[in-house]
C-alpha cells in the first residue's frame, strides 16, 4: 500500500522533472542540427525558440527546487508519469509550429505517438515535410523507445532515486547490477544497431535509386522507428513507399530484435548464444508468431480469392510481425484492411496486438512473457489437481535463469493484463459509440493502448477530438503500464486534500 501523499512530496518531483525538461531543451539540438544542415532555416527557429522555452522552464524549476535528496517510491512513479506528458506537450511545439497539423490538439497526438512509441498519426502532407520535422518525429520515437527516464538515468540520477525512477517507467528487470549501468548497455546496444542497420539501408535505398543523402536519411529515420517499434515512416505510403520486398525483410528483422527483451540481447552480447534457444518468453513468442500468421493467413484467403500465395503471405506475415512487435509498419494501405481483411482476420491481427513483444523491450502490449506465464500456471493448476492433495507443484521456467513461479507473479500479471483487456474494451466502446464499426474501433483502440499503430482507418485528423483525447490517453497509459499513472492520479487527488 502507497502512503499518504504529502506536499513535501513535490520538492523531489519538481527537481528531478526540472532536470528532464533541461534534457529535452538540448535534445532539441539534434533536429536543429538537421534544420541547418538541410539549410531549413525557418524550421531552425522553431527548434531554437522551443529547445530555449524548455531549457528556460528547466533551470527555473532546478533553481526553485535545488534539492536533490534520495526520493521514495510515489515520488518516483509521479516523476514518470508526469514527465511523459510534459514532453508531448514540448515536443508538439515545433510539430504545431510546422503547419502540418490542424491544431495543437493534433501535434501533441503525434508527439505522444512518437514517445509512446505507437505510430499512429495525425501528420498533414508529409510527403512535403521539412527534413528536421520529419527526423524529430522518428526522433522522439528513438527517446520514447528506449525510454526517457533511461536517458535521464545516464545523466541526472544516481543511487536510490535511480532504480525508483526507473520502474515508474514500467521496467522490472536490471540486467546489470544496478539501473544506471542498465541505461548505458540499452543505449550502446541501441546505437550500435542504429549505426549497423542505417548503413545496410541506406545502401539498399540506394540500390534503389536514392541519392545518398535521401536514402540514409531514409534509413536511420525508418531504424529509429523500427527498432523502437513505433511504426512511423518518412511517406505517407508507410514501408508501401519503398515497393522493395527486401526493405521488408530488413525491417522485419529491425523489428523483432527491437521487440525482444534487452536482456536477451545482454546475453548474446556476452557469448551466451544458448539463450536464444532456452529462452522462455522468446520461444512463446515465436510460436505466437507462427501460430497467429497461419490463422491470419486462412482468414485473409477466404475473403482474397485473386491474390496469389507469395503475395497473401508476405502481406499477413508482415502484418503480424508489425502488429505482434508493436512497431505499426505497414506494406499495405489502410483501406486494404476495410476492403480486404474479414472480420476474423482481423481479431486475430488485433490479438496479435493486444499481446505485444517481450518484456524489457521497447515495445508495448501486456507482453508475451505475462501470457507464458498464464499458460504456466494453467499447466501448475491442472498439475495440482492430477497429484495427491499434499503434493507441492513447483512450476519453474527459464528467462536468462531459473525461476520458480509465485503466486505473486501471477497475481501481478492477472492484474496487468486484465487492466490491459479493459482499456482496449473501452477504448473500442467509445469509438462505436462515435459511430464506428466495434471490430474497426477495438482493432484501433488496442492498435492505441498497444502502442502498435496499424489503422483500420479511424485515426485522422478529422475524428473527434474526444477520440484524439481517448488514443492519447491509452498511449500514454499503455506505455507506463497503468500502476504509475494510478499513482500520479493518486497525488493530484491527495495535493487537494488537507494533510
Amino acid at each position: 500500500m502507497i502512503p499518504q501523499f504529502s506536499r513535501d512530496d513535490l520538492k523531489g518531483i519538481f527537481h528531478y522533472t526540472g532536470k528532464l525538461i533541461i534534457l529535452i531543451g538540448y535534445l532539441l539540438l539534434f533536429p536543429l542540427f538537421i534544420a541547418i544542415l538541410y539549410k531549413e532555416w525557418n524550421p531552425a527557429l522553431d527548434f531554437i525558440f522551443t529547445s530555449l522555452f524548455s531549457l528556460s522552464i528547466g533551470y527555473l524549476i532546478v533553481s526553485q527546487f535545488p534539492e536533490s535528496s534520495d526520493i521514495n517510491w510515489r515520488q518516483g512513479m509521479t516523476i514518470a508519469s508526469l514527465i511523459w506528458l510534459i514532453y508531448m506537450f514540448l515536443g508538439a511545439i515545433p510539430l504545431y509550429l510546422s503547419g502540418h497539423y490542424k491544431s495543437y490538439m493534433d501535434s501533441c497526438f503525434e508527439a505522444m505517438s512518437a514517445l509512446a512509441t505507437t505510430g499512429l498519426v495525425l501528420v498533414n502532407d508529409l510527403d512535403h515535410m521539412a527534413h528536421s520535422y520529419n527526423f524529430w518525429r522518428h526522433f522522439m520515437c528513438f527517446i520514447g523507445g528506449q525510454g526517457i527516464i533511461l536517458l535521464g538515468l545516464l545523466i541526472f540520477f544516481k543511487g536510490a532515486s535511480a532504480f525508483k525512477i526507473y520502474v515508474g517507467e514500467a521496467r522490472e528487470e536490471k540486467i546489470l547490477p544496478n539501473v544506471v549501468q542498465t541505461s548505458k548497455f540499452i543505449w550502446i546496444v541501441s546505437t550500435c544497431y542504429l549505426i549497423v542497420f542505417t548503413l545496410i539501408l541506406g545502401f539498399v535505398n540506394i540500390l534503389h535509386g536514392f541519392s545518398p543523402s535521401r536514402g540514409f536519411f531514409h534509413a536511420i529515420c525508418l531504424f529509429m522507428a523500427g527498432w523502437d517499434t513505433a511504426g512511423f515512416a518518412v511517406q505517407t505510403q508507410n514501408i508501401v513507399y519503398y515497393h522493395s520486398g527486401l526493405v521488408d525483410l530488413i525491417t522485419a528483422l529491425i523489428v523483432i530484435l527491437g521487440a525482444t527483451s534487452f536482456a536477451l540481447h545482454y546475453a548474446v552480447w556476452t557469448g551466451k548464444f544458448k539463450e536464444i534457444f532456452e529462452n522462455y518468453e522468446f520461444k512463446v513468442f515465436l510460436i505466437s508468431i507462427i501460430s497467429l500468421t497461419f490463422l491470419c493467413f486462412a482468414g485473409f484467403l477466404k475473403s482474397v480469392k485473386n491474390i496469389d500465395f507469395i503475395s497473401g503471405f508476405r502481406i499477413v506475415f508482415y502484418q503480424i510481425i508489425s502488429g505482434h512487435t508493436g512497431v505499426g509498419y505497414t506494406n499495405i494501405d489502410p483501406y486494404h484492411f476495410k476492403t480486404y481483411w474479414n472480420d476474423f482476420s482481423l481479431i486475430i491481427l488485433t490479438i496479435a496486438m493486444g499481446l505485444g513483444g517481450c518484456s524489457c523491450s521497447t515495445s508495448g502490449g501486456i507482453k508475451i512473457l505475462r501470457i507464458g506465464l498464464i499458460f504456466k500456471e494453467i499447466k501448475k493448476e491442472i498439475k495440482g489437481y492430477s497429484y495427491p492433495f499434499s503434493t507441492v507443484i513447483i512450476e519453474k521456467y527459464h528467462h536468462i535463469k531459473d525461476i520458480s513461479l509465485s503466486d505473486v507473479q501471477i497475481k501481478t500479471v492477472a492484474i496487468i493484463s486484465i487492466m490491459y483487456l479493459v482499456t482496449y474494451l473501452i477504448g473500442g466502446i467509445i469509438g462505436t459509440f462515435l459511430g464506428y464499426p466495434f471490430i474497426h474501433s477495438l482493432f484501433e483502440s488496442t492498435s492505441a493502448c498497444a502502442n502498435v499503430g496499424l489503422s483500420v482507418g479511424i485515426t485522422n485528423p478529422d475524428m473527434p477530438g474526444i477520440l484524439k483525447i481517448t488514443y492519447i490517453i491509452e498511449m500514454w497509459i499503455g506505455r507506463l503500464e497503468f500502476i504509475s499513472i494510478f499513482v500520479f492520479i493518486k497525488y493530484l487527488i491527495s495535493l487537494r486534500s488537507p494533510e
